[in-house]
């Protein structure tokens, strides 16, 4: 029989709170209900990132995080703007990348109750994945509509990454996590590979807090090239560093190393479509050349000794290879494809294995909206050069987590740092994107162009157009009022 504080997909069996959070938590709701608009992401973001996951209360078996609490006090707060202050909903509308979300989550939730069967405590903890996911980023996506709203939300990160970088350190050097004193899941000391400690902070695994550091590193470049406060961009960009170190991981300084790359390709930002193309052929060429498929490519991939690479590409090869076990609507068996295979420290495996071919399909194409709209908004923009790096280093940030899918999923509370950038991206083109849109639906030309126009036009015929360019200009008189 199912044990019962597993009933609704395990965790504590009752609440686990700490007074500091306690009190931490209330102040943040009342911060989101209180304070104007534009300031409110800030306490949710202290919140999401500051507090161990594992903080939570238990109602009735259901386990309401702290997050989730701070989830729903921002949502309650959208809800009233817009009924009682008219306030707008969302940055540019209801997009492509807004649609695609929510396919995504609704596919998801659909494989897993599928699979499951149905069952109560599959509904129940879908319940909580809508909560989590869902509930998110729709609050971030009213929270952050302006250039000003995405300002605020890396100046908060800065101070957000500086404060678990020095908690990273300490934790690097006295083999203590301070944030374990908290309780739950969250380990007070550190877990050790040969003998190096890999700092966690307040994430649920030490590639989890690496990579939250490392995929922030091109949004604080941005800060520094605007110029506006160079000691915030100084900060983020040490904490940055500090903390894709700490991790003590590859793939957080994989992610880094990505960002760092995507930056310093700026010179050659005109060239894209021929690098694209350069890798596609690159890639076919080894996948003909090469003894093993390309993706084990992966297993060559390491910064440190003791890195699992092998199992990652054994995981991608096995997941194509099973394609025929999860493109419907997932799996549950994965565990039986190898040795180890229930660990899918791998993005992209994830959403098929939980989703299907349509939950993957979706992914991939939120990701390839946002790098569009990334693309449109930065040649709207060309000559201005200032305008053209915010959406570059945005371009920079995305890449750096596609690369990041590569070597952890997402299963913590940096799944919100991940909606985070996908609602920044959203809001900073929304407007450049309107205005493009706009002057591409006014007509071009001018009144002086009107002759050329109809002796060329295709539909009139010879008397029309004589017709037309001999009637006299008639003089524009106001109308007295």
């Amino acid at each position: 029989m199912e044990p019962e504080n597993l009933k609704f997909g395990g965790g504590a069996a009752q609440a686990v709170v700490h007074p500091v959070v306690l009190i931490a938590m209330l102040i943040a709701a009342l911060m989101i209900l209180l304070l104007p608009k534009k300031y409110a992401i800030v306490p949710l973001l202290l919140m999401t990132f500051l507090v161990p996951l594992g903080q939570q209360f238990n109602v009735g078996g259901l386990h309401v995080h702290v997050i989730r609490i701070i989830i729903l006090v921002a949502l309650i707060r959208a809800l009233f703007s817009m009924l009682f202050s008219r306030a707008r909903a969302f940055s540019g509308g209801f997009t492509a990348v807004d649609m695609v979300f929510l396919l995504w989550t609704f596919f998801h939730v659909l494989a897993f109750l599928i699979l499951f069967s149905f069952l109560q405590a599959a509904v129940v903890n879908q319940f909580g994945f809508v909560w989590d996911i869902l509930g998110g980023f729709l609050a971030m996506r009213f929270l952050v509509q302006e250039e000003g709203d995405v300002d605020r939300v890396i100046r908060t990160f800065a101070f957000i990454a500086a404060i678990l970088a020095i908690c990273m350190l300490n934790e690097h050097f006295s083999k203590v996590n301070i944030f374990g004193y908290l309780g739950n899941d969250t380990r007070i000391v550190p877990e050790t590979r040969d003998g190096l400690v890999r700092a966690q902070a307040t994430f649920a695994h030490p590639l989890l807090a690496g990579t939250f550091g490392a995929t922030l590193l091109p949004l604080f470049f941005w800060y520094w090239q605007k110029g506006k406060s160079k000691a915030i961009a100084i900060l983020g960009v040490l904490s940055s560093t500090i903390m894709a170190i700490a991790a003590a991981s590859s793939t957080p300084v994989l992610a880094y190393m990505a960002a760092i790359g995507a930056i310093c390709f700026w010179p050659f930002r005109k060239h894209l479509r021929l690098i694209r193309w350069g890798v596609v052929i690159l890639l076919v060429t080894l996948q003909i050349v090469m003894k093993a498929p390309v993706w084990f490519l992966i297993g060559h991939i390491s910064v440190f000794g003791s890195s699992s690479s092998d199992h990652r590409a054994y995981l991608v090869d096995l997941f194509i290879r099973h394609f025929s076990d999860w493109w419907l609507v997932g799996t549950n068996a994965a565990g039986t494809w190898g040795w180890d295979m229930w660990d899918t420290s791998n993005q992209y495996v994830s959403e098929g294995e939980s989703g299907g071919l349509v939950a993957f399909v979706c992914f991939i194409a939120m990701i390839s909206y946002c790098f569009s709209r990334i693309g449109k908004a930065r040649k709207a923009v060309e000559g201005d050069r200032a305008k053209e790096w915010y959406f570059w280093l945005l371009g920079a940030a995305l890449f750096s987590h596609a690369v990041a899918f590569f070597g952890i999923s997402y299963f913590d509370q940096t799944r919100m740092a991940w909606f985070a950038l996908l609602v920044v991206i959203v809001a900073a083109t929304a407007p450049v994107l309107a205005k493009s849109e706009k002057t591409e639906l006014q007509p071009s030309g001018s009144p002086l162009d009107a002759p050329q126009a109809i002796s060329t036009h295709p539909w009139l015929s010879e008397p029309a157009r004589k017709g037309l360019l001999h009637q006299p200009v008639r003089e524009f008189k106001p109308r007295r009022s």
